[in-house]
């Protein structure tokens, strides 16, 4: 077993506690799917199973959380020298930790958008933004996209699918939402009521489906023409992992707010971000207290963030994303399924219903971690951390072709 917990004295010991205190269905459904794993060691793009020692190359990085991969040794140091000093701070009290975090942010979007309000995780983040909308605009109406997710927190769950609303009877007046690359329905739902449409850049839960060309741009400009906001939510596709910080500027979009998560801090400590105009952001001056968030900006977050921020911001950094990406791309082409990519973000969508299932469960046997796409299971979302050597890809690209081909 794993050095890290003696707590338990194997597999089954774990399971039935995590059974009875946490969650029953978890548990079940893994074992059912023969894929029962519990995280020990973990190291770069690699963690392993705390009691078999088998390791697994991580190809869903939670998402983008372990964008630089696990215990980032950069990351970990300046958390750790900080701790020597601080702790989350207080937040109703100015931090520099906090400013500096900021700031990145804002240099990190060429200073479209000044300001920022911290919060613990892209959920929270997305109430943010909708209520920044709701007071910038005067009006209630938001409009998402069907199959997209932006969060289990209150008014980003709003935003999403119903089979995650309706078991908690969660009814919120003024959420719509329409299909995908569809500007037709798009330009039919944005009216004068509406304060925000918010997207992901590219929506990772309904499988990584590419914007059609000009797609994100002419959201935009129904956006502007009716008064309406437009929140870009870049939780995964954000932070370097297209090619560039943010996957939006590829695009030519200028949001009125941008949503960052997930890999912000590093792996190390949670922290997400609402950046915004200096017109949305004006509820902190009319009321400073009107959102507060006792553990959003914290400063050991802030202190991880900037540094994540130095790494993902680097020119270098970001070519090497592009190569390592193009050559998945091209490793991976004449399989028996559609590639979907930009930079290292990646689906794999086969043409069976539940494809991107039975692909992750292959893999899983040959020692990498994936996940296939919640709304829909035909993708398998791919996603190796950001710092993954050229060895690491070749095993990867030939590991795929053995199992899948």
């Amino acid at each position: 077993m794993s050095t890290i917990d003696s707590t338990y004295p194997d597999r089954d010991a774990v399971e039935a506690s995590y059974h009875e205190h946490v969650d029953a269905g978890r548990v079940d459904t893994w074992k059912l799917a023969d894929m029962q794993l519990v995280m020990g060691e973990r190291e770069g793009p690699r963690f392993s199973d705390a009691f078999t020692g088998k390791w697994y190359l991580n190809c869903h990085c939670n998402g983008g959380v372990f964008n630089l991969g696990h215990r980032n040794p950069r990351v970990i140091a300046a958390v750790r020298e900080a701790m020597d000093h601080i702790d989350i701070g207080n937040h109703h009290l100015v931090s520099t930790h906090r400013a500096r975090a900021a700031e990145k942010l804002v240099e990190s979007t060429g200073g479209d958008l000044p300001c920022v309000v911290f919060g613990t995780t892209g959920g929270e983040a997305i109430d943010l933004a909708i209520k920044a909308a709701r007071h910038a605009t005067g009006r209630d109406g938001i409009v998402s996209v069907e199959g997209a997710y932006h969060g289990h927190t209150g008014l980003a769950l709003a935003t999403g699918e119903a089979k995650f609303r309706d078991p908690f009877r969660h009814v919120v007046p003024g959420f719509i939402q329409v299909p995908y690359n569809d500007l037709g329905a798009m330009g039919s739902a944005i009216d004068d009521s509406t304060a925000a449409v918010i997207l992901e850049a590219i929506p990772a839960t309904l499988g990584f489906p590419m914007p059609e060309p000009g797609y994100l741009a002419q959201v935009q400009s129904l956006c502007r023409e009716r008064g309406a906001l437009l929140i870009v939510d870049e939780v995964q596709t954000g932070l370097g992992r297209t090619g560039s910080v943010w996957y939006h500027h590829q695009e030519s979009v200028d949001p009125d707010m941008l949503v960052a998560g997930k890999g912000l801090g590093g792996g190390i400590y949670p922290i997400a971000a609402t950046l915004m105009t200096a017109d949305v952001h004006r509820f902190t001056s009319e009321e400073p207290f009107s959102h507060v968030s006792t553990f959003g900006g914290s400063e050991l977050g802030c202190v991880a963030a900037s540094t994540v921020l130095d790494i993902v911001t680097d020119l270098v950094f970001l070519e090497r994303v592009k190569e390592v990406g193009v050559r998945i791309g091209d490793g991976l082409a004449g399989g028996p399924f559609e590639i979907r990519r930009r930079g290292m973000l990646t689906g794999l969508k086969f043409e069976q219903t539940t494809g991107g299932m039975t692909a992750m469960k292959a893999l899983f046997d040959r020692g990498i971690y994936s996940f296939f796409a919640g709304n829909d299971p035909s993708v398998l979302q791919f996603k190796p951390s950001l710092i993954v050597s050229d060895d690491d890809i070749d095993w990867l690209i030939s590991t795929v072709r053995e199992t899948l081909w």
